[in-house]
């Protein structure tokens, strides 16, 4: 699968910056390629589709943090360790959007996620998740905790 095949957009992200109610932030992933190869990734061994507790969400920065910064996001199988898909993105756009599940978290007592996260095929939703950790690497691979997404009483 190629990143090209990926689109990602997000909603409910702006009230940070406006002071409005808080929003549980959303990501929609599009993907307009073969659709068997990513059925097949998001489905577990069982053959059920893989639940949110078996998926991890992460940015990779391709340079160090600063003007222009790009990344890599990718939603990876947590058992298995293999990607189920990855696309490039600016940095700054995701980290706004960790800044905001972090917000939405620390103003709400929702315990079942901090942000939502759809997956469509061809514009039809597939599978949908509500996540509570987004980890962050530098370039190098290691892990960014002032700007990861982490829940208290995790431990990584």
């Amino acid at each position: 699968m190629r990143r090209d095949h990926f689109t990602l957009s997000v909603s409910n992200i702006d009230w940070v910056e406006t002071g409005e109610q808080p929003r549980r932030p959303a990501v929609s992933i599009d993907f307009t390629g073969p659709a068997t190869l990513l059925r097949e990734r998001l489905t577990g061994p069982d053959g059920d589709l893989l639940e949110a507790h078996e998926t991890d969400a992460s940015l990779r920065l391709q340079a160090p943090l600063g003007e222009e910064a790009t990344g890599v996001v990718s939603v990876t199988n947590r058992i298995t360790g293999d990607f189920i898909l990855e696309l490039n993105e600016d940095a700054d756009d995701v980290l706004r959007f960790v800044r905001a599940a972090r917000g939405y978290g620390e103003a709400t007592s929702d315990e079942e996620g901090r942000y939502d996260v759809t997956i469509t095929l061809d514009g039809e939703p597939f599978v949908s998740y509500e996540k509570r950790t987004f980890l962050v690497y530098d370039d190098e691979g290691s892990l960014l905790r002032q700007h990861s997404l982490i829940p208290s009483g995790v431990e990584l």
